[in-house]
């Protein structure tokens, strides 16, 4: 069940690691409930897919941009308020049984944060007209790993023994996802779901100048899987 699973995710702590289902962001986070709220909406966004999910886009690790105050995986706050319906991307399309909220606080992004990439993925299913229960955004390692003299609000590359603690994580969200067929968004995914001996298609990470091919090369699965 979502429940447990994201419970299970909310207990994980390391160096170097923010836990945001977990951990309260004490320089960024609005309020102390913050990682509540994180939970809720991450538990609401998969008990909305879990029974309807036909592909499971993998990408490496939670960003601060993204999944650091939404809670969700390439999901930004400013998607969750309503900040991209000019790009045709509505809150509801992360989920409808919840109010989104944001964790934030305004003084630190008075927009909420947004992140380039969470913003071509969710905007190719938006043009597309897929329907956004279909799919399932998630990540090598599902936590987000920040440089330590940079801070919280930072990124960096998760290392070898951290993507090994996050196998379990991604096993249960296959398990969640069913029969789900995995894409690994970029060649370090590829890389490190091979080294799982999870079978995944490939496409161009968006970052970079790979956008277009990345909507090319989604485009083209979709239509083979009948989406």
């Amino acid at each position: 069940m979502p429940e447990r699973f994201v419970e299970s995710l909310a207990d994980f702590r390391a160096p170097g690691v923010f836990n945001p289902w977990g951990e309260r962001d004490l320089q960024n986070d609005r309020t102390a409930d913050t990682p509540a709220i994180r939970r809720a909406q991450l538990t609401q966004y998969l008990r909305e897919r879990v029974d309807h999910v036909r592909l499971l886009l993998v990408a490496e690790a939670i960003g601060y941009q993204g999944g650091h105050f939404s809670g969700i995986p390439m999901t930004s706050e400013r998607l969750l308020l309503g900040g991209l319906s000019h790009k045709g991307i509505a809150p509801q399309h992360a989920f409808c049984g919840l109010t989104p909220q944001r964790t934030s606080k305004e003084a630190v992004k008075p927009d909420g944060f947004t992140e380039p990439t969470a913003t071509v993925v969710w905007g190719f299913f938006a043009e597309t007209g897929i329907d956004p229960r279909s799919f399932v955004l998630w990540n090598a390692f599902p936590w987000h790993p920040y440089k330590a003299e940079k801070g919280l609000l930072s990124n960096r590359t998760p290392t070898d023994a951290e993507l090994q603690q996050g196998q379990d994580a991604l096993q249960q969200m296959r398990t969640l996802c069913g029969d789900a067929r995995v894409v690994a968004i970029g060649k370090k995914s590829t890389a490190l779901l091979a080294d799982q001996n999870i079978a995944a298609t490939e496409v161009r990470h968006p970052a970079n100048g790979g956008a277009g091919l990345f909507r090319r090369q989604m485009s083209a699965l979709v239509k083979e899987i009948g989406l």
